[in-house]
Protein backbone atom coordinates (compact mmCIF):
# COMPACT_ATOMS: atom_id res chain seq x y z
CA UNK A 1 0.00 0.00 0.00
CA UNK A 2 1.34 3.91 -0.93
CA UNK A 3 1.20 6.27 1.45
CA UNK A 4 -1.36 8.02 0.04
CA UNK A 5 -3.45 4.85 0.10
CA UNK A 6 -2.68 4.75 3.72
CA UNK A 7 -3.78 8.30 3.96
CA UNK A 8 -7.34 7.59 2.26
CA UNK A 9 -7.39 4.16 4.33
CA UNK A 10 -7.36 6.29 7.74
CA UNK A 11 -9.21 9.25 6.70
CA UNK A 12 -12.52 7.21 5.24
CA UNK A 13 -11.74 5.14 8.77
CA UNK A 14 -11.93 8.73 10.69
CA UNK A 15 -14.65 9.92 9.07
CA UNK A 16 -16.92 7.16 8.47
CA UNK A 17 -19.71 8.38 10.57
CA UNK A 18 -19.73 11.21 8.88
CA UNK A 19 -21.66 12.39 5.86
CA UNK A 20 -20.09 14.34 3.37
CA UNK A 21 -19.49 17.07 2.03
CA UNK A 22 -16.90 17.26 5.23
CA UNK A 23 -13.48 19.11 5.79
CA UNK A 24 -10.87 17.38 8.35
CA UNK A 25 -7.22 18.82 9.16
CA UNK A 26 -4.66 15.75 9.88
CA UNK A 27 -2.95 16.96 12.85
CA UNK A 28 0.13 14.76 12.57
CA UNK A 29 0.72 16.76 8.87
CA UNK A 30 -0.28 20.04 10.41
CA UNK A 31 2.32 19.56 13.61
CA UNK A 32 4.84 18.43 10.96
CA UNK A 33 4.35 21.27 8.28
CA UNK A 34 4.47 24.08 11.27
CA UNK A 35 7.83 22.17 13.15
CA UNK A 36 9.61 22.80 9.57
CA UNK A 37 8.21 25.89 8.97
CA UNK A 38 10.10 26.80 11.97
CA UNK A 39 12.85 24.98 11.47
CA UNK A 40 13.04 26.74 7.82
CA UNK A 41 12.97 30.04 9.92
CA UNK A 42 15.77 29.68 11.51
CA UNK A 43 15.32 30.81 14.87
CA UNK A 44 13.51 33.77 13.61
CA UNK A 45 9.84 34.33 15.38
CA UNK A 46 6.64 33.20 12.43
CA UNK A 47 3.64 35.56 12.64
CA UNK A 48 0.72 33.63 11.61
CA UNK A 49 -1.13 34.65 8.21
CA UNK A 50 -4.66 34.06 9.78
CA UNK A 51 -6.18 33.45 6.40
CA UNK A 52 -4.87 30.75 5.58
CA UNK A 53 -5.87 28.97 8.55
CA UNK A 54 -9.29 31.12 9.10
CA UNK A 55 -9.76 28.68 12.46
CA UNK A 56 -9.37 30.02 15.65
CA UNK A 57 -8.62 27.12 17.55
CA UNK A 58 -5.93 26.03 14.79
CA UNK A 59 -4.40 29.45 15.45
CA UNK A 60 -4.47 28.87 18.99
CA UNK A 61 -2.74 25.57 18.73
CA UNK A 62 0.04 26.94 16.32
CA UNK A 63 0.46 29.78 18.63
CA UNK A 64 1.30 27.39 21.26
CA UNK A 65 4.31 25.96 19.58
CA UNK A 66 7.96 27.24 19.77
CA UNK A 67 8.70 29.31 16.94
CA UNK A 68 5.13 30.95 16.77
CA UNK A 69 4.33 34.87 17.73
CA UNK A 70 1.43 36.96 16.42
CA UNK A 71 -1.17 36.66 14.02
CA UNK A 72 -1.17 38.26 10.68
CA UNK A 73 -5.33 39.49 9.69
CA UNK A 74 -7.17 40.45 6.42
CA UNK A 75 -9.63 42.83 7.79
CA UNK A 76 -10.31 45.02 10.35
CA UNK A 77 -13.17 43.62 11.62
CA UNK A 78 -11.33 40.74 12.14
CA UNK A 79 -8.31 42.03 13.97
CA UNK A 80 -10.85 43.10 16.52
CA UNK A 81 -12.17 40.16 16.86
CA UNK A 82 -9.03 38.03 17.44
CA UNK A 83 -7.81 40.62 19.95
CA UNK A 84 -11.02 40.41 21.68
CA UNK A 85 -10.84 36.87 22.03
CA UNK A 86 -7.72 37.02 23.57
CA UNK A 87 -4.72 37.20 20.89
CA UNK A 88 -2.53 39.99 21.87
CA UNK A 89 -0.70 40.74 18.99
CA UNK A 90 -1.95 41.45 15.24
CA UNK A 91 -1.17 42.80 12.55
CA UNK A 92 -3.24 43.72 9.89
CA UNK A 93 -1.86 42.66 6.46
CA UNK A 94 -4.20 45.23 4.24
CA UNK A 95 -5.32 49.10 4.78
CA UNK A 96 -8.81 49.11 5.33
CA UNK A 97 -11.73 51.13 5.22
CA UNK A 98 -14.18 50.38 7.82
CA UNK A 99 -15.03 53.41 9.57
CA UNK A 100 -16.84 51.82 11.74
CA UNK A 101 -14.45 49.55 13.37
CA UNK A 102 -11.73 52.04 13.39
CA UNK A 103 -13.81 54.35 15.69
CA UNK A 104 -13.86 51.23 17.88
CA UNK A 105 -10.15 50.64 17.65
CA UNK A 106 -9.12 54.06 18.89
CA UNK A 107 -11.65 53.89 21.62
CA UNK A 108 -10.81 51.18 23.06
CA UNK A 109 -7.23 50.89 24.83
CA UNK A 110 -7.14 46.85 25.11
CA UNK A 111 -7.99 46.68 20.89
CA UNK A 112 -5.55 49.63 19.96
CA UNK A 113 -2.62 48.16 22.03
CA UNK A 114 -3.02 44.78 20.55
CA UNK A 115 -4.07 46.05 16.45
CA UNK A 116 -1.63 47.16 13.98
CA UNK A 117 -2.75 48.24 11.27
CA UNK A 118 -1.19 48.89 7.83
CA UNK A 119 -0.92 52.26 6.03
CA UNK A 120 1.07 53.12 2.84
CA UNK A 121 -0.91 56.64 1.84
CA UNK A 122 -1.52 59.50 4.33
CA UNK A 123 -5.08 59.37 2.55
CA UNK A 124 -5.04 56.22 5.04
CA UNK A 125 -4.29 58.14 7.87
CA UNK A 126 -7.02 61.22 7.31
CA UNK A 127 -9.43 58.39 7.19
CA UNK A 128 -8.90 56.69 10.34
CA UNK A 129 -9.03 60.31 11.88
CA UNK A 130 -12.22 61.49 10.55
CA UNK A 131 -13.43 57.76 11.57
CA UNK A 132 -12.58 58.74 15.44
CA UNK A 133 -15.44 59.57 16.82
CA UNK A 134 -13.57 60.82 19.76
CA UNK A 135 -11.48 58.06 20.32
CA UNK A 136 -8.86 58.88 21.57
CA UNK A 137 -6.06 55.91 21.64
CA UNK A 138 -3.34 56.02 19.62
CA UNK A 139 -2.99 53.57 16.28
CA UNK A 140 -0.38 51.41 15.76
CA UNK A 141 1.09 51.76 12.27
CA UNK A 142 2.91 49.67 10.38
CA UNK A 143 4.25 50.71 6.54
CA UNK A 144 4.00 48.53 3.52
CA UNK A 145 7.08 48.50 0.91
CA UNK A 146 5.95 47.57 -2.42
CA UNK A 147 8.33 44.60 -3.40
CA UNK A 148 7.95 44.52 -6.65
CA UNK A 149 10.92 43.90 -9.06
CA UNK A 150 11.27 46.74 -11.35
CA UNK A 151 13.51 45.99 -14.99
CA UNK A 152 14.41 48.20 -17.46
CA UNK A 153 13.89 50.96 -15.49
CA UNK A 154 10.50 50.35 -13.95
CA UNK A 155 9.11 49.62 -17.62
CA UNK A 156 8.85 45.84 -16.71
CA UNK A 157 7.80 45.19 -12.86
CA UNK A 158 7.14 41.68 -11.63
CA UNK A 159 5.20 41.35 -8.61
CA UNK A 160 1.90 42.10 -6.89
CA UNK A 161 0.31 45.45 -6.99
CA UNK A 162 0.65 46.40 -3.47
CA UNK A 163 2.37 49.47 -2.03
CA UNK A 164 3.01 52.18 -3.97
CA UNK A 165 6.03 52.64 -1.68
CA UNK A 166 9.11 51.40 -3.71
CA UNK A 167 12.42 53.07 -2.44
CA UNK A 168 13.80 53.95 0.77
CA UNK A 169 13.11 57.50 0.55
CA UNK A 170 9.08 57.17 -0.30
CA UNK A 171 8.84 54.60 3.35
CA UNK A 172 11.01 56.99 5.44
CA UNK A 173 8.76 59.96 3.82
CA UNK A 174 5.71 58.30 5.21
CA UNK A 175 7.36 57.68 8.52
CA UNK A 176 8.25 61.21 8.98
CA UNK A 177 3.82 62.07 8.41
CA UNK A 178 2.91 59.77 10.77
CA UNK A 179 5.50 60.52 12.88
CA UNK A 180 4.25 64.97 13.12
CA UNK A 181 0.77 63.11 13.41
CA UNK A 182 -0.76 62.99 16.72
CA UNK A 183 -2.53 59.92 17.75
CA UNK A 184 -0.16 57.09 15.27
CA UNK A 185 2.56 55.50 16.01
CA UNK A 186 5.07 54.04 13.52
CA UNK A 187 5.78 50.29 14.94
CA UNK A 188 6.84 48.05 11.73
CA UNK A 189 7.37 47.31 8.45
CA UNK A 190 6.50 44.87 6.42
CA UNK A 191 7.27 43.70 3.05
CA UNK A 192 5.53 40.46 0.96
CA UNK A 193 7.45 38.92 -1.57
CA UNK A 194 4.32 37.68 -3.44
CA UNK A 195 6.51 36.47 -6.33
CA UNK A 196 8.63 34.67 -4.52
CA UNK A 197 6.89 33.46 -1.66
CA UNK A 198 3.64 32.55 -3.39
CA UNK A 199 5.21 31.07 -6.96
CA UNK A 200 6.23 27.61 -7.53
CA UNK A 201 9.72 27.39 -9.02
CA UNK A 202 9.62 23.70 -10.03
CA UNK A 203 6.15 23.53 -12.28
CA UNK A 204 5.30 19.47 -13.14
CA UNK A 205 6.21 19.56 -17.06
CA UNK A 206 7.14 22.53 -17.30
CA UNK A 207 11.37 23.07 -17.24
CA UNK A 208 11.85 26.27 -19.09
CA UNK A 209 8.84 28.34 -16.84
CA UNK A 210 10.65 26.57 -13.82
CA UNK A 211 14.26 27.99 -14.77
CA UNK A 212 12.87 30.99 -15.58
CA UNK A 213 11.09 31.65 -11.97
CA UNK A 214 13.85 30.50 -10.47
CA UNK A 215 16.70 33.06 -12.44
CA UNK A 216 13.11 35.35 -11.09
CA UNK A 217 13.44 35.13 -8.01
CA UNK A 218 17.10 34.46 -7.79
CA UNK A 219 17.61 38.50 -9.14
CA UNK A 220 14.41 39.40 -7.03
CA UNK A 221 15.79 38.24 -3.64
CA UNK A 222 18.82 39.96 -4.22
CA UNK A 223 17.79 43.40 -5.30
CA UNK A 224 15.19 42.91 -2.56
CA UNK A 225 17.72 42.32 0.19
CA UNK A 226 19.39 45.21 -0.47
CA UNK A 227 16.71 47.27 -0.65
CA UNK A 228 14.68 46.29 2.00
CA UNK A 229 18.04 46.89 4.23
CA UNK A 230 18.14 49.95 3.12
CA UNK A 231 14.47 50.84 3.87
CA UNK A 232 15.09 49.80 7.52
CA UNK A 233 18.06 51.98 8.11
CA UNK A 234 16.22 54.64 6.54
CA UNK A 235 13.06 54.55 8.83
CA UNK A 236 15.09 53.41 12.00
CA UNK A 237 16.56 57.16 11.31
CA UNK A 238 13.19 58.68 11.68
CA UNK A 239 11.72 55.68 14.52
CA UNK A 240 14.36 54.49 16.39
CA UNK A 241 11.97 52.50 18.16
CA UNK A 242 11.18 50.25 15.15
CA UNK A 243 9.50 46.87 16.76
CA UNK A 244 9.35 44.88 13.82
CA UNK A 245 10.33 44.20 9.98
CA UNK A 246 8.19 41.46 8.54
CA UNK A 247 8.68 39.70 5.63
CA UNK A 248 8.07 36.84 3.57
CA UNK A 249 6.11 33.81 2.88
CA UNK A 250 6.19 29.92 2.94
CA UNK A 251 7.72 29.82 0.04
CA UNK A 252 10.55 32.06 0.56
CA UNK A 253 10.80 31.61 4.59
CA UNK A 254 14.71 30.71 4.64
CA UNK A 255 15.64 32.97 2.41
CA UNK A 256 13.95 36.18 4.01
CA UNK A 257 14.62 34.88 7.12
CA UNK A 258 18.41 35.13 6.02
CA UNK A 259 18.23 38.71 5.83
CA UNK A 260 19.70 40.53 8.72
CA UNK A 261 17.18 43.31 8.40
CA UNK A 262 13.82 41.24 8.84
CA UNK A 263 13.23 40.29 12.41
CA UNK A 264 9.97 37.87 12.20
CA UNK A 265 8.40 36.15 8.69
CA UNK A 266 4.85 35.84 7.75
CA UNK A 267 3.35 32.65 7.10
CA UNK A 268 0.22 30.40 7.15
CA UNK A 269 -0.22 28.53 3.93
CA UNK A 270 2.16 25.95 4.87
CA UNK A 271 0.30 24.38 8.02
CA UNK A 272 -2.46 22.96 5.08
CA UNK A 273 0.07 22.73 2.56
CA UNK A 274 -2.57 23.11 -0.52
CA UNK A 275 -1.94 21.91 -3.68
CA UNK A 276 -0.28 25.52 -5.07
CA UNK A 277 2.41 24.72 -2.55
CA UNK A 278 3.60 21.57 -4.50
CA UNK A 279 5.91 23.16 -7.10
CA UNK A 280 8.66 23.89 -4.91
CA UNK A 281 12.44 23.50 -4.71
CA UNK A 282 12.99 24.61 -1.74
CA UNK A 283 11.05 22.66 0.68
CA UNK A 284 7.72 19.64 0.94
CA UNK A 285 5.29 19.92 3.05
CA UNK A 286 2.46 17.63 4.02
CA UNK A 287 -1.23 17.84 3.34
CA UNK A 288 -2.78 18.35 6.06
CA UNK A 289 -6.28 19.86 4.89
CA UNK A 290 -8.59 18.28 2.94
CA UNK A 291 -12.56 18.01 1.65
CA UNK A 292 -14.25 14.61 0.66
CA UNK A 293 -17.53 14.88 -1.41
CA UNK A 294 -19.43 11.84 -1.51
CA UNK A 295 -20.36 9.49 -5.18
CA UNK A 296 -23.67 10.07 -6.16
CA UNK A 297 -23.65 9.08 -9.46
CA UNK A 298 -21.98 6.17 -11.52
CA UNK A 299 -22.73 7.33 -15.09
CA UNK A 300 -20.66 4.62 -16.56
CA UNK A 301 -17.65 2.60 -16.91
CA UNK A 302 -14.69 4.68 -15.35
CA UNK A 303 -16.96 7.83 -14.34
CA UNK A 304 -18.48 8.75 -10.86
CA UNK A 305 -20.08 11.65 -9.81
CA UNK A 306 -19.73 13.32 -6.61
CA UNK A 307 -22.01 15.91 -5.35
CA UNK A 308 -20.52 19.98 -5.99
CA UNK A 309 -16.79 20.42 -5.52
CA UNK A 310 -16.65 23.37 -7.30
CA UNK A 311 -14.69 25.50 -5.24
CA UNK A 312 -12.53 28.00 -7.28
CA UNK A 313 -9.98 29.57 -5.67
CA UNK A 314 -8.92 33.60 -6.18
CA UNK A 315 -6.49 34.60 -8.50
CA UNK A 316 -6.17 34.64 -12.26
CA UNK A 317 -8.43 32.14 -13.79
CA UNK A 318 -6.95 29.04 -14.73
CA UNK A 319 -6.75 24.97 -14.08
CA UNK A 320 -4.71 25.81 -11.16
CA UNK A 321 -7.24 27.68 -9.36
CA UNK A 322 -9.35 24.14 -9.25
CA UNK A 323 -9.10 21.72 -6.30
CA UNK A 324 -7.14 18.66 -6.71
CA UNK A 325 -9.27 15.03 -6.65
CA UNK A 326 -6.79 13.33 -4.61
CA UNK A 327 -7.72 10.14 -3.18
CA UNK A 328 -8.09 7.95 -4.38
CA UNK A 329 -4.91 8.70 -6.61
CA UNK A 330 -5.46 8.53 -10.51
CA UNK A 331 -9.25 10.55 -10.70
CA UNK A 332 -9.36 13.30 -13.07
CA UNK A 333 -12.09 16.38 -14.25
CA UNK A 334 -14.29 15.85 -17.69
CA UNK A 335 -12.36 18.96 -19.36
CA UNK A 336 -15.91 19.43 -20.91
CA UNK A 337 -17.31 20.06 -17.25
CA UNK A 338 -14.36 20.61 -15.16
CA UNK A 339 -15.54 21.26 -11.60
CA UNK A 340 -19.32 22.01 -10.60
CA UNK A 341 -21.50 24.25 -8.39
CA UNK A 342 -23.89 20.79 -7.57
CA UNK A 343 -21.88 17.29 -9.33
CA UNK A 344 -18.65 17.42 -10.55
CA UNK A 345 -17.86 14.32 -12.98
CA UNK A 346 -14.66 12.43 -12.34
CA UNK A 347 -12.98 10.18 -14.69
CA UNK A 348 -10.12 7.19 -14.53
CA UNK A 349 -9.85 3.48 -13.35
CA UNK A 350 -10.38 4.18 -9.93
CA UNK A 351 -13.86 5.27 -10.60
CA UNK A 352 -15.02 1.80 -10.98
CA UNK A 353 -13.70 0.64 -7.30
CA UNK A 354 -16.08 3.53 -6.04
CA UNK A 355 -19.79 2.75 -4.78
CA UNK A 356 -22.52 5.51 -4.32
CA UNK A 357 -22.12 7.28 -1.08
CA UNK A 358 -17.98 6.36 -0.61
CA UNK A 359 -16.13 9.48 -0.21
CA UNK A 360 -13.70 11.44 -2.82
CA UNK A 361 -10.64 13.07 -1.27
CA UNK A 362 -10.00 17.11 -2.77
CA UNK A 363 -7.34 19.41 -1.83
CA UNK A 364 -8.26 23.25 -2.33
CA UNK A 365 -5.86 25.19 -4.35
CA UNK A 366 -5.53 27.96 -1.63
CA UNK A 367 -5.25 27.56 2.07
CA UNK A 368 -7.60 28.98 3.88
CA UNK A 369 -10.43 29.49 1.39
CA UNK A 370 -11.31 26.02 1.68
CA UNK A 371 -12.54 27.11 5.00
CA UNK A 372 -15.21 29.82 3.56
CA UNK A 373 -16.68 26.94 2.22
CA UNK A 374 -17.44 24.69 5.61
CA UNK A 375 -18.51 25.76 8.85
CA UNK A 376 -16.30 23.08 10.84
CA UNK A 377 -12.95 21.13 10.53
CA UNK A 378 -13.30 17.43 11.96
CA UNK A 379 -9.11 17.13 13.53
CA UNK A 380 -7.98 13.54 12.55
CA UNK A 381 -5.10 11.53 14.96
CA UNK A 382 -4.42 8.68 13.22
CA UNK A 383 -7.37 6.88 12.03
CA UNK A 384 -9.62 8.65 14.12
CA UNK A 385 -11.57 11.83 14.57
CA UNK A 386 -10.70 13.03 17.99
CA UNK A 387 -12.47 16.82 17.92
CA UNK A 388 -14.43 19.17 15.55
CA UNK A 389 -13.80 23.00 15.47
CA UNK A 390 -15.18 25.91 14.49
CA UNK A 391 -14.20 27.89 10.99
CA UNK A 392 -14.57 31.52 11.04
CA UNK A 393 -17.68 30.62 9.01
CA UNK A 394 -19.10 28.35 11.83
CA UNK A 395 -18.23 31.01 13.90
CA UNK A 396 -20.61 33.92 12.05
CA UNK A 397 -16.83 35.28 10.88
CA UNK A 398 -17.45 35.59 7.40
CA UNK A 399 -15.43 38.58 6.94
CA UNK A 400 -14.94 38.87 2.90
Amino acid sequence: MTARAGDRARYDRAAAHLDAPVAIVDLEAFDANADDLVRRAGGKPIRVASKSVRCRALLERVLASDGFAGVMSFTLAESLWLARSGFEDVLLAYPSADRARYAELTADPKLAAAVTVMVDDPAQLDLIDAARDGGREAVRVCLELDTSLWLLGGRVRVGARRSPLHSPAQVADLARAVARRPGFEVVGIMAYEGHVAGVGDAVAGRPLRSRAVRLMQAAARRELAERRAAVVRAVRAVVPGLEFVNGGGTGSVQHTAAEEAVTEIAAGSGLYVPRLFDNYTSFRGRPAALFAQPVVRRPGVGVVTVLGGGYPASGAAGADRLPEPYLPEGLRYDPQEGAGEVQTPLLGPPADDLLIGDKVWFRHAKAGELCERFDALHLVEGDAVTATVPTYRGEGQTHL
